[in-house]
């Protein structure tokens, strides 16, 4: 069970290397129509790149002061640790940080470059509503994404999306005052741009939703009750709608971080979700459940 749980998920390799092997291609058409125009790309994507490296350098200490989560000490929350000191044992990993995000939402998030920089945060609500085994299950699924890397795979994979961005708005700009053959070529940039955002938009929220699947299942394996965690996420899931919406506005900026987002829209929207739907996630635990007994 737990070589299973350590095991490297190929799935999100595979769906990463197809992800830069598409933007790739379009960015070769963009950069040969953008030869022709030229002017300012070179240090405007410069600038572009340097925000994304500066992100990700910086991407646990932004997400941590974007939630208002604070790292805690084992004096502080010692059931919060104790059950990472318990999981940890089983993992190989290094101990994450523990944060805590003083909130009535339930929820849970993982965030770090890498093993050594994880941090694992819940909220108050979360840890008010569920039980030991409950929560044990969804600290399970945050150390998978720390196991996994996702942060720092979805970070790259952002890389693309928002230098395509940055070059929209540079396109826009720059049309005005230029020839007719230049103002061409700008519209050329633009719509090349924006099929480029597009894309990586979709690759990048089907990857965040695979890798739920794939959290879910190795949060599963790693405390070998596949059916605790599903009933957390139903927990979770059924309190998000007793939240007034107000309060879970204030919070959606984070849902590609949580465990479940605070706000998951109508049936158009989750074509673009960031998660797969909660009923189909629970569907797979318990069928993941099954096998096990």
């Amino acid at each position: 069970m737990q070589r299973a749980w350590r095991k490297r998920d190929t799935g999100i390799t595979l769906r990463l290397a197809l992800c830069f092997f598409i933007l790739s291609m379009l960015y070769l058409v963009f950069l040969t129509v953008l030869a022709s125009f030229g002017v300012g790309f070179i240090p405007l994507v410069i600038i572009g790149a340097s925000l994304v490296i500066l992100q990700f350098l910086l991407s646990d200490k932004i997400v941590l002061w974007s939630t208002g989560a604070k790292v805690v000490s084992e004096y502080e929350f010692p059931r919060l640790h104790a059950i990472v000191d318990r999981l940890i044992i089983r993992t190989g990993l290094p101990k994450p940080k523990v944060a805590v995000m003083h909130t009535s939402i339930p929820n849970a998030f993982a965030t770090g470059k890498g093993h050594k920089s994880g941090v694992v945060a819940v909220t108050t609500g979360l840890m008010n509503m569920l039980d030991e085994e409950e929560l044990e299950g969804v600290i399970a699924h945050e150390l998978a994404h720390i196991k996994n890397r996702d942060m720092l795979a979805i970070t790259l994979a952002s890389v693309f999306s928002t230098v395509a961005w940055y070059m929209m708005h540079w396109g826009w700009y720059g049309m005005y005052g230029r020839s007719r053959d230049q103002a061409s070529a700008a519209i050329i940039a633009i719509i090349i741009a924006a099929i480029t955002w597009f894309v990586s938009f979709l690759l990048i929220r089907a990857i965040s939703r695979y890798r739920e699947y794939i959290a879910d299942r190795d949060g599963a394996l790693l405390t070998g009750k596949p059916s605790k965690l599903a009933s957390a996420l139903r927990k979770i899931s059924g309190m998000m709608n007793r939240i007034p919406e107000r309060d879970l506005r204030e919070v959606e900026a984070m849902n590609a971080f949580f465990i479940i987002p605070a706000l998951s829209g109508d049936t158009l929207s989750r074509l673009f979700s960031t998660h797969p739907p909660v009923q189909e996630r629970i569907k797979r635990l318990m069928e993941l459940e099954a096998t096990m007994h």
